[in-house]
């Protein structure tokens, strides 16, 4: 009967020791790239100002985010010029193109 525990106790602590060892899935990284913005605008994600200074109309940026939903601004002179709600997957890469004068 003691032979029949030990065993059981060994099997278990194996499982339970290979179960947390599972390799983990990575964190795929996600970006946005905006695009369209006019020059000396601003990019706001989730509210927090995020890259550049736009140098030029038309310059992309591209912003490393973390997977999820996101809202998307652009500022020119502390107004908001353009906003979008937008969704982008873990790896992947979401494109928002700032369209002058309205948002979405």
């Amino acid at each position: 009967m003691r032979a029949v525990v030990l065993i059981t106790l060994a099997c278990l602590s194996a499982c339970s020791w290979f179960g947390s060892h599972r390799p983990r899935p990575s964190a795929q990284s996600s970006e946005l790239v905006v695009t369209g913005a006019p020059a000396g605008s601003t990019i706001y994600v989730d509210g927090v100002q995020t890259g550049q200074v736009a140098a030029h109309n038309d310059q992309s940026q591209i912003l490393d985010v973390p997977p999820g939903a996101h809202k998307v601004e652009i500022h020119v002179n502390e107004a908001a010029v353009y906003r979008e709600d937008t969704y982008v997957g873990p790896g992947e890469r979401r494109v928002v193109t700032v369209l002058s004068g309205s948002g979405r």
